[in-house]
């Protein structure tokens, strides 16, 4: 009862008040027992994932919605329409914590209302499901123009992106080199009987069967080993640092690829972690400590380095630009909720501020990786083409996993070999 209600609320905080689900659910978990937290936490991902899909199937059974005040009821109802539709939660034990909850919601009245709504759910699941997948916004639980960008750039694929966005991903591992090879770890994996799905022979990456505690991994409290996705570890591998360079890792929290560079290339003359957002530089700084890594760590704006930076140029700029997230929603399902359509325009023109900027602290001969975690073209090869267009000593280096000249870059999309996804254009400057 008391986890359908912090569900509710958490729901009504993210959808209604904008607020994003990593900042308001740990605080919610707070004030629940640890037997109750994973499940809080699946209820929040589930119902976020497939929103307005159960948003359809509710507004189906009922003739007007709850307003105003009893607005969090209207989440506890998701909540409940989420769990005898995708969990395998006893329908009788749902429906029967969902009602009750309505008492700490200061809900008693719609007791009844909610008790017979998800009781119609219940016997008409499959005619309603039916019903409301005849519109593609409900059937993927995606909003329109998030589903209609993605169907203008990849008409063949965008339903496959779209099911990708709502499965649960996957836990990938990254080795740390300097401890271990991934043959070594895969061994202390297998003595803790912990199954490896898939591996990455670009990088030190794992994918792990099945998601678990970080606590029951062999040695993360020692450093021997990260969480990072596959389509993340990419970018060390691809910036390929060399001996003596100086290194820029710009937007750098929450440090996951700084601390990969510095695995990967132990003798760098110093590595730069910059981000604007101080209260997430303290991630960096963690994960620094428990890998026993040093990285001069500046909070700072990546679009005025004169206001950061007086040391030599870089040889390398990781460039990991802000962007719509939208190649990671199935870790992040608010993102669907929380992003809007006027974002990217905005998203777009602070992207290529940061480019021009961070360019001028390159090198001659120098590197720039830019990265993103979105699958839309305006911020990524469309961003690059730009780019190049107007930067004379820009040269762009072709990947092997290339989208050529109308598409230059890497693009992963979401699945794509069980990572998240990601983009990837390397510039050497003339």
């Amino acid at each position: 009862m008391k986890t359908r209600a912090h569900a509710a609320k958490v729901l009504f905080e993210v959808v209604e008040q904008g607020a994003s689900l990593s900042a308001v659910l740990p605080a919610a978990q707070q004030q629940l027992a640890a037997k109750d937290r994973a499940l809080l936490q699946e209820l929040c991902f589930g119902s976020l994932r497939w929103l307005s899909r159960l948003e359809a199937i509710a507004a189906a059974l009922m003739s007007k919605p709850l307003k105003g005040k009893y607005r969090t009821l209207h989440y506890l109802l998701l909540v409940g329409i989420y769990q005898l539709l995708y969990t395998r939660i006893p329908p009788h034990a749902a429906l029967s914590e969902t009602v009750s909850a309505c008492r700490l919601l200061k809900g008693d009245t719609f007791r009844g209302m909610l008790n017979g709504v998800l009781r119609n759910v219940q016997r008409q699941a499959e005619a309603l499901q039916l019903r409301v997948d005849e519109q593609e916004t409900s059937r993927f639980a995606h909003p329109k123009w998030l589903l209609q960008r993605l169907k203008a750039a990849y008409p063949g694929q965008y339903t496959a992106i779209l099911d990708a966005n709502n499965q649960r991903p996957p836990l990938w591992l990254r080795v740390n080199r300097r401890h271990h090879d991934r043959a070594s770890y895969l061994a202390l994996l297998a003595a803790q009987e912990i199954d490896v799905a898939g591996e990455d022979p670009g990088s030190e990456g794992l994918c792990l069967a099945q998601p678990c505690e970080v606590s029951q991994l062999p040695g993360f409290a020692e450093g021997w080993v990260s969480v990072q996705d596959g389509a993340a570890q990419q970018a060390a591998r691809l910036l390929d640092p060399q001996p003596g360079d100086w290194v820029l890792d710009a937007c750098a929290a929450p440090g996951g690829k700084t601390a990969h560079l510095l695995e990967r290339q132990p003798a760098l003359a110093g590595l730069v972690a910059l981000d604007s957002d101080a209260k997430r530089l303290a991630r960096v700084h963690d994960n620094l400590q428990r890998l026993q890594l040093t990285a001069q760590v500046i909070c700072g704006d990546a679009a005025r380095p004169q206001a950061w930076w007086n040391g030599p140029d870089f040889d390398r700029i990781l460039l990991d630009a802000p962007c719509s997230a939208t190649g990671v929603i199935r870790r992040h399902p608010d993102i669907k909720w929380l992003r809007r359509n006027e974002d990217i325009a905005e998203l777009v023109t602070l992207q290529g501020k940061i480019l021009d900027a961070l360019w001028c602290k390159l090198k001659p001969g120098g590197t720039l990786l830019y990265a993103t975690c979105s699958v839309l073209p305006d911020e990524n090869c469309e961003q690059i083409k730009a780019f190049v267009a107007r930067t004379p000593d820009a040269q762009l280096v072709a990947l092997p996993q290339d989208g050529g000249v109308d598409r230059p870059g890497w693009q992963l999309l979401p699945g794509e070999g069980n990572m998240d996804g990601f983009y990837y254009a390397k510039l050497i400057k003339r």
